[in-house]
């Protein structure tokens, strides 16, 4: 395995406050209207409830998850603690475009053979063959991340002849 880190994506912190403190005060907000004015049907309160309670939930996860970064090595993607999101050699295309389906200021990848679903809130999802990098990171180092990995994969695929 090549360990030679190419590019990192970091969080933005800025972006990670917003986006845990969106999360958080939606869930508030849905807890104190339990609490102020509860609903009298049944099938409400348990809405309100489960609803304020699991973004609170998503909110801790969005939080713990975005603490870690994103490392382009030349063997694929992986989160900071080691755990392999793509193989470079399982990589089909880089998609960056305006219309593709890709989260916020990041990223799609469509691969070649469907390693499982995984997702870390604001990092990172995959899903059947395609994978999505950003959400939180910053524009610059996702576009960075891209253009390396479309790099990687035509310096495999076009070696310089000796």
């Amino acid at each position: 395995m090549d360990t030679e880190i190419v590019a990192t994506l970091t969080p933005s912190p800025v972006r990670r406050i917003i986006a845990v403190l969106s999360l958080a005060a939606v869930a508030l907000m849905l807890l104190w209207i339990v609490l102020v004015t509860p609903p009298s049907d049944l099938g409400w309160l348990f809405f309100l409830v489960a609803g304020g309670f699991g973004l609170l939930w998503l909110s801790w996860r969005l939080w713990t998850a975005t603490e870690g970064q994103i490392v382009l090595t030349r063997d694929g993607l992986f989160d900071s603690s080691g755990r392999c999101l793509t193989t470079i050699d399982n990589i089909k295309m880089v998609e960056r475009g305006p219309f593709a389906f890709k989260p916020s200021g990041g990223f799609a990848v469509q691969l070649k053979e469907a390693p499982g679903r995984g997702w870390s809130p604001g990092m990172w999802w995959r899903f059947g063959r395609r994978l999505g990098v950003g959400g939180v990171t910053p524009v610059a180092q996702s576009k960075v991340v891209a253009e390396s990995i479309i790099l990687i994969i035509l310096e495999k695929n076009n070696p310089e002849p000796e």
